[in-house]
């Protein structure tokens, strides 16, 4: 432990102690930022699920496996008329 975070134990634990803890509640600023953070989550899943709907994706062969692949059919096609 460092002299800084001792030092600023010291100070701040006869605070603590100051503080009576049946009055220390997050009142209705908390519930009010509370209710906001979850009703802009619940918005953004909403959409993001909406987004992802709409997402048509079919996945093309990677640029070096398709030239591979497409030499390797050419030489069976050779193979095949001869």
């Amino acid at each position: 432990m460092s002299a800084t975070s001792t030092l600023a134990m010291t100070h701040l634990v006869p605070l603590a102690k100051d503080l009576d803890e049946n009055k220390v509640t997050p009142g209705v600023l908390g519930f009010i930022v509370f209710a906001v953070i979850g009703a802009a989550v619940w918005f953004l899943m909403k959409s993001m699920n909406k987004h992802m709907k709409r997402v048509d994706f079919e996945e093309g062969p990677e640029p070096g496996k398709a030239s591979a692949t497409a030499s390797a059919e050419a030489t069976k096609g050779e193979e095949r008329t001869a």
